[in-house]
């Protein structure tokens, strides 16, 4: 029988304090009061006292309130039915689609056994370049997007939810305003994308709480359609406002704070989540992306900093493309030489050649007088900024390697670029 508790005896901000006992760590309680009937999660527990934060914040609580405790960590409805439909950060619905409590599942479950797991090997194809060609998006990988305030890492998720080639896309949103929702909703739905996503938003008008949610929900969903064998991409945005919510939660709770205020499980927190991303033996998989803002540009601050300990690389915008320095998938050998014969050659010598271009740049902007080498290096770095980085190119993987050989043949002389000849000979014509 659930038993009923009247001790409220701290409110501070979304955290209610009250005194129970036999309740468990991250356990759904329910607050009724005089405005209707609130949820909380159980956050601390410490002997008798058991710390909740109320998901749609504690206004309209008093500490004469009835909580009643369900036993069980929040859960969320799966299955076929979640397909086109929006939600909020506590999974009720955004889109006047009927509420849906079928096949519940818990959230917050802890990350899949590694004797489960299959070594990633399939590529998930973006259309773009600078994904496909120089850092390929790894089935049941975990990639940050690092990038700041202003840069199109939204717009760039949306495309990537549009033309990734796998089953089902799950976008959790949190802190968006609330023009970005209606963008991803209205573009995902007039390319026809709409119908194999799933939404789980929260605005930075809606409760800080239910900002922590939206992971672990979207991830639990992710979940049970791979253990069914659908191909799963995650698309998170933005992981830094998921961190400031649980520092705003660990102030309110007194805790002892750690770099520039985080809390010292900043860490255990995020890995939780980028953990989750899984190839399951003979079913399907989980593939994170999660876009990371790096206030002041600084990925030395605590969130990209801690994220790169965690994930297999990262996705670095700047300047409204995916810098190639910047940008790093350490998994991108376990596909890239199932591809084409001469990917590995078009990624290494095009990004060497870039490296020589932006050397160039330093020189010329030093007034150097350009060599004739230099020349070329010149307009090859023009071509490649705007046939391969910048955002708008849209081409499968193979017109991306044709193309990498034109710009090539158009600057330069087969021996100059340093490229094998028996790999010269069979795609030089291209």
């Amino acid at each position: 029988m659930q038993k009923v508790y009247t001790d409220i005896i701290q409110i501070a901000g979304d955290v209610i304090v009250v005194e129970a006992e036999g309740v468990g760590y991250l356990d759904i309680a329910e607050i009724s009061t005089r405005r209707g009937t609130s949820l909380a999660q159980v956050i601390r527990i410490d002997s008798k006292k058991i710390s909740l934060q109320v998901f749609a914040g504690s206004r309209g609580i008093s500490t004469g309130d009835k909580v009643r405790f369900l036993g069980h960590p929040m859960r969320i409805s799966t299955g076929d039915n979640l397909l086109g439909r929006i939600f909020n950060g506590s999974g009720l619905p955004l889109d006047r689609g009927p509420a849906l409590s079928e096949n519940l599942t818990d959230i917050g479950s802890p990350a899949v056994n590694p004797v489960k797991r299959v070594v990633p090997n399939k590529m998930i194809r973006t259309g773009i370049p600078m994904i496909d060609i120089f850092n390929s998006l790894v089935e049941s990988q975990k990639l940050p997007i690092f990038s700041i305030a202003g840069q199109p890492y939204n717009e760039l998720l949306a495309r990537i939810a549009i033309q990734a080639e796998v089953d089902i896309i799950i976008l959790g949103g949190m802190g968006l305003k609330y023009d970005d929702y209606l963008f991803f909703k209205e573009n995902l739905n007039a390319h026809g994308a709409l119908s194999r996503c799933i939404f789980f938003i929260h605005t930075a008008s809606d409760p800080t709480v239910e900002c922590l949610l939206v992971p672990d929900i979207s991830l639990a969903v992710a979940e049970d359609f791979a253990l069914k064998g659908k191909r799963v991409l995650v698309l998170l945005t933005d992981m830094t406002n998921f961190a400031d919510s649980l520092k705003e939660i660990s102030i309110t709770m007194e805790q002892v704070p750690s770099n520039r205020g985080y809390p010292g499980d900043l860490y255990s927190q995020l890995a939780a989540r980028y953990e989750k991303a899984v190839d399951f033996e003979g079913a399907g998989s989980i593939t994170i992306l999660a876009a990371t803002t790096m206030p002041g540009d600084d990925v030395t601050h605590p969130v990209p900093d801690n994220t790169g300990y965690i994930t297999e690389g990262q996705f670095y915008l700047k300047n409204k493309v995916i810098e190639p320095f910047g940008s790093l998938s350490r998994l991108k050998q376990q596909v890239n030489g199932k591809t084409r014969q001469d990917h590995r050659a078009i990624m290494d010598t095009m990004i060497q050649l870039f490296a020589n271009y932006r050397e160039t740049l330093e020189k010329q902007s030093m007034g150097f007088q350009m060599s004739d080498w230099d020349k070329k290096l010149l307009k090859y770095g023009s071509l490649f900024e705007e046939k391969m980085m910048s955002l708008k190119v849209n081409i499968p993987l193979e017109e991306g390697l044709d193309l990498g050989w034109k710009i090539l043949a158009e600057c330069f002389t087969p021996e100059e670029t340093g490229i094998k000849l028996s790999i010269i000979e069979k795609f030089w014509a291209r």
